[in-house]
């Protein structure tokens, strides 16, 4: 079954290369949409694709790459077409 996740990743996720690893795992688990920075410090997410690759990535969300201090993410149910997973 296929979905999407809007999810909001807040605590030391910017200037960590978060978005650059994220979009590599996504792409990893065939997901589409986009990873972007937003103004608050926290960045954003939005996976598209089969569920248990989305929850593959939600988990992994938790643990970012390694210099990164995840504090949280919350996450929504998501509508989008999206192919490919992009940076922006």
């Amino acid at each position: 079954m296929n979905g999407c996740i809007r999810c909001r990743i807040t605590g030391r996720v910017q200037g960590v290369w978060f978005r650059g690893s994220t979009r590599q795992k996504a792409l990893q688990l065939g997901l589409g949409g986009y990873v972007k920075n937003l103004n608050d410090g926290s960045v954003e997410v939005v996976a598209c694709g089969e569920q248990s690759a989305i929850e593959q990535l939600h988990e992994w969300l938790w643990q970012g790459p390694s210099g990164a201090k995840v504090t949280d993410v919350s996450c929504e149910p998501h509508t989008g077409d999206y192919s490919g997973f992009v940076t922006e």
